[in-house]
């Protein structure tokens, strides 16, 4: 059977249910404990980690985190549903590298009017 957040082949005998869905391990544990976006713990943990390691920018990130990055950048400021779009990501997925790159102090959310934009910092 099939993961139905990831669409992952599960082994038999490990998969999870949540909420009347069937999971892969990962799945699960996203699904579970999803990523917070502003944890001040995880931006400490992170901007001290990249500093000993003497990262830099996108380095360190992978090469989705890093052309999500490099198209904010490109365009100024975009919504999540522009990235989903245009990385054709489902929007779990698109939180999950958005809450790294918060962590890494790369991008944040900005409210204009109604509309919230992802920026670089």
């Amino acid at each position: 059977m099939n993961c139905e957040r990831c669409q992952e082949l599960i082994p038999e005998g490990e998969n999870y249910s949540h909420r009347g869905k069937t999971l892969c391990e990962d799945c699960y544990i996203g699904a579970m404990q999803p990523p917070k976006t502003c944890d001040v713990a995880a931006v400490y943990s992170a901007k001290t980690h990249r500093d000993a390691l003497g990262l830099k920018g996108t380095d360190g990130l992978t090469d989705l985190q890093k052309d999500i990055y490099n198209y904010i950048q490109a365009q100024g400021k975009v919504t999540k549903q522009e990235l989903i779009d245009y990385f054709k990501l489902p929007a779990w997925e698109l939180d999950n590298q958005f809450s790294i790159l918060r962590h890494c102090e790369l991008v944040k959310g900005q409210k204009e009017g109604e509309n919230i934009y992802l920026v670089c910092f």
